[in-house]
């Protein structure tokens, strides 16, 4: 199914009949991950799952977004397709947790407020606290900041324009090589956020489903968003890594079921 939020063309799925779950998935995703959960789910829900802008199908943005931009895009989202609901639950994954966090703190800068409640999150593998960095991180980091200032400053840049997008590629992360300039932008901005300050606010009963395995948002981030949501409760799959309801559907949905009510 397709919509328009705010000019751009938005790729989503609805399915089922009952509270309305809203999905959103992680970084360099789209809803066709999910399949699985929505099929399990759409049993006792009315389950729904957008690309996010600039991921699947949906339009690239045209200028960068930060996390209170994707907030305002859900708010828009639900506002125009759901204007009737009173509460909604959210599942994310990795960036969509982040997402979560900031909604569900109702704490965030964007231009719309909810209006709905939020009875209950889930987050899986979610991002939202900034890793420290390790010896060897920073160190490549450092390297990086060298190079950068000497193609800036060297006149490099007169003869190979594209040295700095080169730079950024070789020393970026796997999403940011491949991710374009607009959303580049928009990934430092999520990154280098920290949401452990929204996390006290978020009240609401919070399952927490992470793979012991996950080397992206690893279980000690999840350990602690446990210590700093007050309803939080942390579920762990064995063997499972940052997708752990690919990597253990059967476990995952036991545990969500449990969780949602859903035999």
């Amino acid at each position: 199914m397709n919509t328009n939020i705010n000019g751009l063309n938005i790729n989503y799925i609805d399915e089922g009949q009952g509270p309305l779950l809203v999905m959103l998935h992680g970084w360099g995703s789209n809803i066709d991950l999910f399949s699985g959960v929505i099929a399990f789910a759409k049993s006792k829900y009315h389950v729904v799952a957008m690309d996010m802008p600039g991921f699947g199908k949906s339009d690239e943005p045209e200028e960068p977004m930060n996390v209170d931009a994707f907030v305002d895009f859900v708010l828009a989202f639900i506002k125009k397709l759901y204007p009737e609901e009173k509460e909604v639950i959210f599942l994310g994954h990795s960036m969509g947790g982040r997402i979560i966090i900031k909604l569900a703190s109702g704490i965030h800068d964007g231009r719309i407020k909810a209006d709905f409640s939020i009875p209950k999150v889930i987050l899986t593998d979610s991002a939202g606290i900034i890793p420290e960095k390790t010896e060897a991180q920073k160190k490549r980091t450092k390297r990086y900041h060298f190079y950068k200032n000497l193609i800036e400053k060297s006149g490099i840049l007169k003869i190979d324009p594209d040295a700095l997008n080169k730079l950024q590629k070789k020393f970026g992360s796997a999403d940011y090589a491949a991710a374009s300039p607009v959303m580049r932008k928009s990934l430092v901005m999520a990154v280098n956020e920290d949401l452990v300050p929204y996390m006290p606010s978020v009240t609401q009963p919070a399952l927490l489903i992470w793979g012991d395995k996950d080397t992206a948002t690893p279980l000690s981030d999840g350990q602690r968003m446990e210590k700093l949501m007050p309803e939080a409760g942390l579920a762990v799959i064995n063997g499972a890594g940052h997708y752990a309801f690919l990597d253990n559907p059967y476990l995952y949905n036991r545990i969500l079921g449990s969780f949602l009510g859903i035999d």
